[in-house]
């Protein structure tokens, strides 16, 4: 397994076990062959309501000695309705308790905005629009995040779904590095240059939905909202790598991320997969297949998560932080 180094001296596995969008039976099933295909990398959030049961799992992995807490690499967030100063001690606590672990390896601000405490994870009126809290202080959130590390709960801090402005003000007055990005990043949604900010900030970076977020399909089924989602695996220059290198269009995918220095967090219920997600290590992408790979690029038209399931948001906070 390789790893990326961060900012204050510890690594972080380049492969990770991502946990959106899973029931509680399948996850646990899952996160035990991830276990055991040898994941340490495990990323999770307080707004996928799922830290228990990844708790249930690595408190019988520990306490039967099949892997200490060093080994592991563990990530959650703090969710938008907690964006605010108060809420980062509040929802930490929460989150530790239900992960029945002492610290994280990595605690991350979700997202840049936040919702109305208090009625909820995912607060919404009657006309299913979500509640916001539009006056977001996110350099103050920064500075109770500084707090958790300092007091041993985190041992990194950084943010997720930033743009390269908001990360300007954290920078401008963080006493503690900001050492992690996770985004979406994949074949068709590139980053390249906020991935090339960060690396030029010592900020590493992770990709979520790096094979392109198919399970997100039914999620936007069952809200109604007509949006198409690219079938990277099926991509016929994916194809032809993968068939030229004997391996699936998947690790070829996740390969390339690996290659550009970004971890990735595959995630998959599927036993098979969740294992081959991970041997990338064994091959190398040449510089053409790299080029070629770069030329998929789309750009903002390639973004999938655009939290256009959250009715309301896009045009209602002012930290919202995509153009759609």
């Amino acid at each position: 397994m390789d790893y990326t180094r961060l900012a204050s001296g510890g690594h972080m596995p380049m492969v990770g076990y991502g946990t959106w969008q899973a029931t509680e039976e399948e996850l646990e099933v899952a996160l035990e062959a991830a276990l055991e295909a040898g994941y340490r990398h495990i990323d999770t959030a307080a707004a996928y309501e799922n830290e228990h049961v990844i708790g249930r799992v690595l408190h019988r992995w520990l306490t039967e000695g099949k892997v200490t807490r060093e080994q592991l690499f563990i990530v959650t967030k703090l969710p938008p309705a907690g964006n605010r100063p108060e809420g980062v001690d509040k929802y930490l606590t929460s989150s530790l308790e239900a992960l029945q672990l002492d610290y994280v390896d990595l605690y991350l601000v979700h997202t840049p905005f936040a919702f109305q405490d208090g009625l909820g994870l995912h607060p919404t009126d009657r006309d299913g629009n979500i509640i916001l809290d539009p006056t977001t202080d996110l350099q103050a959130v920064w500075k109770a995040m500084e707090a958790e590390k300092q007091k041993g709960r985190a041992k990194a801090i950084g943010v997720s779904n930033f743009n390269k402005s908001q990360l300007q003000r954290i920078l401008k007055i963080a006493a503690e590095p900001l050492e992690n990005l996770q985004i979406e990043v994949h074949a068709f949604l590139q980053q390249q240059e906020l991935v090339e900010f960060c690396k030029e900030h010592d900020i590493s970076v992770c990709a979520y939905s790096p094979l392109g977020s198919r399970g997100s399909a039914k999620l936007f089924q069952d809200l109604h909202i007509s949006k198409e989602l690219p079938d990277l695996l099926s991509e016929p220059v994916v194809v032809e790598i993968a068939e030229r290198h004997n391996k699936t269009a998947a690790q070829v995918l996740l390969r390339y991320s690996v290659q550009r220095g970004i971890a990735v967090i595959p995630k998959s219920i599927n036993p098979s997969r969740i294992h081959s997600n991970i041997q990338i290590f064994d091959f190398k992408l040449e510089q053409e297949d790299m080029s070629a790979l770069k030329k998929l690029d789309k750009g903002e038209a390639g973004r999938i998560v655009d939290f256009s399931f959250f009715k309301g948001l896009a045009d209602g906070h002012p930290e919202f932080p995509f153009m759609l």
